[in-house]
């Protein structure tokens, strides 16, 4: 057995699964015992309950390897999926330089993601990247850094609240994956997001749904920043299909439709003007 096998055995008889075990390891590449001490460290972290993506520093989204970190939320597969469906519909536009907007941008996968994959395919988009937290849009950056990608401003807003007003009329694409469970609903979900920012998480309940007061502000301020057959594309509840579809005709969008996630589940809200 080599040095690598034995360390991986090691931290599979202190309790984590196989796969994190061999990640760790070759993430920490352990040669010396102060790398040892470091992946043993990391490994102590996980079996406290931290999130493998979180003491890993990193994580790989779509065509990007993110780093993450508690200041941002953890990416989901369904967020892939929002990314592909927002892709897939500026494709079809065949726009030469589209301007996106990214509400609760978090650590960029979406912006980011989608900047990069356009630009593979000489598509010279341009990147808002929005969030309420500083330290987000601090991670945001990072990622644009680590992945040289330019074309990327960052702004400190509560949703649209300090965009700059001479977006308005001017934006092809938002895109959000915005806070959307409900208080009530998050004291019965697993503890382990509790390691996330809850603020990227919970939102408040409204007359029509709980936790849905963040999309209700998105869909109904969206419409006046997006050109004419501009997109709006949401990521939202499993129960928020019924008023993300009235929210979305209240706006005025012309043509709405909602999309179940590769789990069959209610998800994504697409709303064209």
């Amino acid at each position: 057995m080599d040095a690598n096998s034995f360390l991986v055995t090691e931290l599979i008889d202190a309790g984590l699964n196989r796969r994190e075990a061999r990640w760790l390891v070759e993430e920490f590449s352990p040669s010396n015992h102060e790398a040892i001490g470091a992946m043993r460290a990391a490994a102590q972290r996980r079996l406290d309950g931290e999130p493998i993506q979180y003491v890993l520093g990193h994580w790989p989204f779509r065509s990007l390897d993110l780093d993450l970190d508690p200041r941002v939320l953890i990416p989901r597969p369904e967020t892939e999926e929002l990314v592909g469906h927002a892709f897939d519909e500026l494709m079809q536009r065949r726009l030469k330089d589209p301007l996106i907007v990214d509400l609760g941008c978090g650590s960029g996968a979406i912006g980011l993601s989608l900047l990069f994959e356009l630009r593979q395919l000489g598509v010279n988009a341009t990147l808002v990247a929005v969030d309420s937290s500083r330290d987000a849009l601090e991670v945001t950056r990072a990622n644009a850094a680590k992945h040289a990608l330019e074309g990327v401003t960052t702004v400190h807003s509560s949703w649209f609240d300090a965009l700059d007003e001479s977006l308005r009329g001017r934006v092809d694409l938002i895109v959000a994956n915005p806070p959307y469970v409900g208080a009530t609903e998050f004291a019965t979900l697993d503890p382990v997001l509790g390691y996330e920012p809850f603020g990227a998480l919970v939102s408040e309940d409204t007359l029509h749904a709980e936790g849905f007061l963040d999309l209700e502000v998105i869909i109904g301020q969206s419409g006046a920043w997006l050109v004419a057959n501009g997109l709006l594309i949401c990521e939202h509840g499993n129960m928020h299909r019924p008023a993300a579809l009235q929210a979305a005709h209240d706006a005025s969008f012309t043509d709405v439709q909602d999309l179940d996630d590769m789990f069959g589940n209610p998800r994504f809200l697409i709303a064209k003007r």
